[in-house]
């Protein structure tokens, strides 16, 4: 399949992607709506990003304290961005870790949906391809989260779930990284 072809197909290339994580951070996260499914995909697609090499960008909105312990805990490496913006995009510190990945798909995770998800989604949906994990967003509503998938979608923005990433991403069954995966997804 032709590197034209899997791009027009919609799937996700690895070696195209960057695992975006917003805010996930200890002030805001216990308001969150259904936080311990949140929780659950976000730690899926941590430690999955992990097993494939898959790049990270984590952001944290100033004010609202450090990253959750057990995200740090995994991704230690990883330094995260500070931001005033809801758009990510606004702090020209993101902006420049994305453009030195070059990469053009946006996998898109963490909290408010409504807010710097959405934001940050439709601003970059004109400039690459944005795939919105929507077992893995979350808001202190769910109304505004379904609101927040709803606008998205209308933009074209691709709305998926935390396991179509995933055995997006690995392709096949019966690798070594598949079978190291299968512990997380089970």
């Amino acid at each position: 399949m032709s590197k034209k072809h899997k791009a027009q197909s919609g799937l996700i290339e690895r070696e195209d992607s960057i695992l975006v994580i917003i805010d996930m951070q200890d002030k805001l996260f216990p308001v969150m709506a259904e936080k311990e499914d949140l929780a659950n995909q976000v730690m899926k697609l941590v430690r999955f990003s992990k097993i494939i090499g898959l790049p990270v960008i984590m952001t944290e909105q100033e004010k609202l304290g450090p990253t959750l312990p057990w995200i740090m805990g995994e991704l230690a490496s990883v330094s995260p961005v500070h931001k005033v913006d809801f758009n990510c995009f606004g702090c020209e510190a993101f902006a420049k870790r994305v453009q030195e990945l070059e990469r053009r798909t946006l996998i898109l995770c963490g909290i408010e949906a409504h807010i710097c998800v959405a934001q940050t989604a439709l601003y970059a949906a004109s400039e690459y391809e944005v795939h919105v994990v929507a077992d893995g967003i979350a808001s202190r509503s769910p109304e505004n989260r379904r609101i927040a998938l709803e606008r998205m979608s209308e933009r074209g923005i691709t709305i998926t779930s935390t396991e179509m990433v995933i055995y997006e991403l690995l392709r096949k069954a019966g690798t070594d990284t598949f079978k190291e995966v299968l512990k997380l997804v089970k």
